[in-house]
């Protein structure tokens, strides 16, 4: 709250109390008043018909004075005892309120006491809890460098992999090369090997009109011989 709003809420509180305090007793005084109006006419009420029927000559003045002191002082005396009766009443209230509260007292000292060990063993498996989760935390923290070291050698040995798989593939594309060269050799190699095989049979067996002409040589040379 503000400060001009305290003051002015300060002010208006003392000045209803200035203006209340001179009649705070004044209602309590007139209910009283009012009250013994009402039982003095009633027992003027009272004293004036029995004055009118008794015959006996007495003073009005100190018989109806007197009458009504004791009328005035037994009514003081009920309204004493009814206060009495009221006060007692009311005390034995308030020891019995008194008890109930002395009784709650001591219910709610339980339950804190209760609720004090509860939370100094909620605070000890707190404490526990949190040491446990530092030590995760710590576990969490050198399983997660773990992990980023063998996912980068992973991807190192991955690597080396398609290496090595590109190096053999490339090996065997080059061997592939080599045997396909050294089989178009030997084909070659054999096509010529049989060309020249063709060739030399040819060159050592004589032409058919060779041999038809040595046949007919021998054939003729007796005859010329017996010429």
């Amino acid at each position: 709250m503000e400060s001009w709003k305290s003051h002015v809420r300060a002010e208006l509180f003392h000045r209803d109390c200035r203006q209340r305090d001179p009649f705070s007793g004044l209602f309590d005084k007139v209910s009283r008043l009012e009250e013994m109006l009402d039982f003095h006419i009633k027992l003027w009420q009272g004293s004036s018909k029995e004055n009118r029927n008794s015959t006996e000559t007495e003073c009005p003045n100190e018989g109806g004075t007197l009458y009504l002191r004791v009328n005035e002082l037994e009514f003081l005396n009920q309204q004493l005892k009814q206060k009495i009766a009221d006060l007692t009443s009311s005390i034995y209230l308030k020891e019995a309120e008194l008890q109930y509260c002395h009784s709650q007292v001591a219910r709610y000292r339980t339950e804190a006491v209760l609720l004090a060990q509860g939370a100094s063993c909620l605070k000890s498996d707190l404490e526990e809890y949190e040491y446990q989760l530092e030590c995760q935390s710590k576990e969490l923290t050198a399983l997660r460098r773990e992990h980023s070291t063998l996912t980068e050698e992973m991807a190192a040995t991955k690597l080396q992999e398609e290496e090595l798989l590109e190096r053999w593939l490339e090996e065997k594309k080059q061997e592939a090369e080599r045997i396909n060269k050294h089989n178009a050799t030997q084909e070659r190699w054999q096509r010529l090997a049989g060309r020249l095989k063709k060739r030399y049979r040819g060159k050592s067996r004589p032409p058919p009109c060779v041999a038809a002409n040595t046949n007919n040589s021998s054939d003729i040379k007796p005859t010329e011989a017996n010429i």
